[in-house]
């Protein structure tokens, strides 16, 4: 395998994203709210925005070989009583503890198949949390260890936003079936979104997608509805919805920070798919023009991007899919093989050492992680365990009956599209 540090400076690389990232996570916890150091650090943060409450000491101060024994032990003493859930974009230190690793549904489904586990830690985002808690048994705990582990995509669309938005859309596309029964619009929210949202799908005929179901997902609101209101992020929609064969003069932005989203009726009534001005911090990094030095420095490059990312990223790379796709396709891959992966750091550089036979690195050479993802420290994850087994439950994650019941009809039509 390539060294990453050799790969770095022939892609030109000379510094991290952000000076933060020098700092541990509970830096943060007790300065001015934001998302912390990385790829979100510059987005707009929500006033009621969760926060951690600060770490004890002996945390904080503790060794990583302390706070790896420390959640070990725990680890032990708990038994089949917890599980651990981590995200693919978790650093290692995390992975190497959890139960099951994956994308956020398929972490939520994996939560659902062990009702006897009491607490379930979710080393992921808030969101993610939020469906396990949906999909879990009442009798279950859900735990984000550090809550201030949010999502900046998810908070680009808050319920407030999208209730105004759904009635302006009503004034200009109008309430009543169409002549084959169609509703006006049927919102479909992405997965990277908060209870709320999949409630309100839920409520209103609408569905969940995930970046591997989208396009499934998008027929199934089509054969529904005139339009489809997709949020909260406009990247995923429109690379689904045009690769569907939806023209780009149909796909107008609604921009909740402009009256009227910053168009006007005959616009709204007219459009196909009504996207939401959202995007991922992470995949918005990626440029043609990384993808152009790449394939300067490694003329047999394969190129693979998440959908999340830009329309010219996508139409620029060799393959586009989910990160379940990413993994698979340099499974897949022989060896040898030189990939170019347009998605989060730590994901790329575990699949770089998991694969040493094929040179894998990151299209952005410029390290910058995902803020939020950022949070879960093992030092947050050894607290968390630690008070489960003395009996304490911190930084639970609940859902309240109504949002979830309603959030449960969305999820449950997307399983009965897309198993």
């Amino acid at each position: 395998m390539t060294s990453v540090d050799a790969i770095i400076e022939r892609l030109g690389a000379t510094r991290t994203c952000d000076s933060g990232l020098t700092r541990e996570p509970w830096s943060f916890d007790s300065v001015r709210p934001g998302y912390g150091p990385g790829a979100s650090a510059r987005d707009r943060f929500p006033r009621n925005s969760p926060r951690q409450t600060p770490l004890p000491e002996e945390y904080t101060r503790a060794t990583a070989a302390e706070l790896q024994d420390r959640i070990l032990e725990a680890r032990h003493r708990l038994g089949d009583r917890a599980l651990i859930l981590s995200h693919y974009y978790q650093r290692d230190e995390i992975i190497v503890h959890a139960d099951f690793v994956g994308d956020s549904f398929q972490l939520a489904r994996n939560a659902a198949t062990r009702p006897d586990a009491d607490d379930i830690v979710f080393c992921g985002v808030h969101f993610m949390a939020e469906t396990a808690d949906i999909l879990s048994t009442d009798r279950q705990n859900v735990i984000l260890p550090n809550m201030a582990a949010g999502c900046s995509m998810a908070d680009m669309a808050d319920i407030d936003q999208v209730e105004r938005c759904w009635r302006r859309l009503e004034t200009a596309c109008g309430t009543a079936p169409d002549a084959d029964g169609r509703q006006q619009v049927v919102p479909v929210t992405y997965m990277n979104s908060s209870a709320a949202l999949k409630a309100f799908c839920g409520r209103h005929g609408g569905i969940v997608c995930t970046s591997s179901n989208a396009h499934a997902v998008l027929d199934w609101a089509f054969a529904r509805g005139r339009r489809v209101l997709f949020f909260p992020d406009q990247h995923l929609g429109r690379n689904t919805a045009r690769a569907m064969g939806i023209p780009l003069d149909r796909m107008p932005v609604w921009d909740p920070f402009r009256p009227d989203g910053g168009h006007d009726d005959a616009t709204w009534a007219q459009a196909a798919m009504i996207l939401w001005k959202g995007f991922c911090s992470v995949h918005q990094r990626f440029t043609v023009e990384q993808i152009d030095r790449a394939r300067k420095a490694y003329p047999d490059v394969t190129v693979l991007v998440h959908p999340e990312c830009s329309m010219e990223v996508v139409d620029a790379a060799d393959g586009v899919g989910s990160t379940a796709y990413i993994v698979r396709k340099i499974e897949e891959a022989p060896a040898g093989a030189t990939i170019a992966v347009g998605t989060e750091i730590n994901l790329v550089n575990r699949l770089a050492a998991q694969h040493p036979d094929k040179t894998v690195f990151c299209l952005d050479p410029v390290v910058c992680p995902c803020s939020t993802m950022y949070r879960i420290h093992p030092a947050y994850l050894a607290w968390s365990l630690e008070n489960l087994v003395n009996g304490r439950v911190v930084n639970r994650i609940t859902v309240d009956p109504a949002t979830a019941a309603d959030a449960r009809v969305a999820l449950t039509r997307m399983l009965e599209v897309h198993p």
